[in-house]
């Protein structure tokens, strides 16, 4: 389902050499005109140094040997500009080479990036370091779901405090490919419930069927929602990166259905007993109507402050600290 695409929100955000894989599957999934695809390469690689394939794509398009002139002239400019970076770089990269300098580097990473740009203007602000962080998250895509292990290094550093927060307010999207791994990790489940929270908080900016199945089972505890959910997410993850979800929210999704079995009354009460006893959920059972009514955790505002201010002294000592090595690491004036 081209809808939940998230390739137009992905793209900004990646070199433009990582786009190519991207265009690569949905020309596979064909979700897309062909010919709508081999436009969009040839476009991505007009502001590229790719001039040569950029060549070939024009003539497996159009179906000719020849290629605008424009082509031709951008070859020549991107060989000229190789050669005056390759020159601009040398310095930089005798120093990398040069092991008696890469010793003079510290594990303060302040005094290391006041060096550099001491040497080779080699400067990052605050806000490029956002940026840099958005970036890293979005290529380290493309090894965390192709790597064995990468599920759970994905969790280890997108759930981290400043990465959260890049995510939270510039890129929520990357929330999807969180979610997804939290789904399919069980050695990350007391990260889960803080990650819960998150989901819950930033419904109003982002949602998409796998958010909203966690909130549905999660936070709301409306099962038949959930299942609803389920079935959007099947053909949701058919377009997506992350197909090996489907056999974790299977498993979720007995669980719902276990609900509406064929039980007598005595062992469907007994079952829901212990899954209440079991999960801690906040809920109870209407012996009336022979039903189970759960109640959405929703913590109140004080909840959430303690929350987001637990850990407020701690950080304020670290960056005390580093405020502190970095100022003595100065030399005297």
């Amino acid at each position: 389902m081209a809808t939940y695409d998230l390739t137009p929100r992905i793209g900004p955000n990646l070199d433009r050499h990582l786009v190519f894989p991207l265009l690569e599957f949905l020309q596979e999934r064909q979700l897309y005109p062909d010919e709508q695809i081999l436009k969009a390469k040839i476009e991505l690689l007009n502001k590229t140094n790719m001039v040569d394939y950029a060549m070939d794509i024009h003539k497996s398009l159009y179906h000719t040997d020849d290629v605008p002139q424009d082509m031709v002239e951008r070859r020549v400019e991107v060989v000229a500009r190789l050669k005056a970076l390759e020159d601009a770089a040398a310095p930089l990269v005798t120093f990398l080479q040069n092991p008696n300098a890469v010793q003079e580097l510290r594990a303060d990473k302040q005094y290391n990036l006041q060096m550099l740009n001491d040497r080779y203007q080699n400067f990052s602000s605050p806000l490029n370091q956002v940026q840099s962080r958005i970036w890293l998250m979005h290529w380290s895509l493309f090894i965390f779901f192709n790597h064995d292990n990468g599920r759970t290094q994905i969790i280890d550093l997108f759930n981290q405090d400043k990465y959260l927060n890049a995510i939270q307010t510039s890129a929520p999207h990357l929330l999807r490919y969180l979610a997804t791994a939290f789904i399919v990790n069980k050695r990350r489940r007391p990260q889960f419930k803080e990650f819960i929270k998150v989901i819950q908080q930033d419904q109003c900016s982002y949602k998409d069927p796998i958010t909203e199945f966690l909130a549905c089972v999660y936070v709301n505890y409306e099962f038949d929602g959930a299942q609803k959910k389920m079935k959007e997410c099947e053909e949701y993850l058919s377009c997506g990166y992350e197909d090996m979800i489907l056999q974790s929210m299977e498993k979720l999704r007995k669980q719902l259905n276990i609900l509406k079995l064929n039980l007598n009354y005595e062992e469907g009460e007994r079952w829901i007993v212990n899954l209440i006893r079991n999960s801690k959920l906040d809920a109870k059972i209407d012996s009336k109507t022979g039903t189970v009514i759960m109640e959405p955790n929703q913590p109140n505002v004080y909840e959430q402050l303690i929350d987001h201010t637990k850990a407020l002294q701690g950080r304020t000592f670290k960056l005390v600290s580093q405020l502190l090595d970095h100022v003595q690491a100065q030399p005297a004036r």
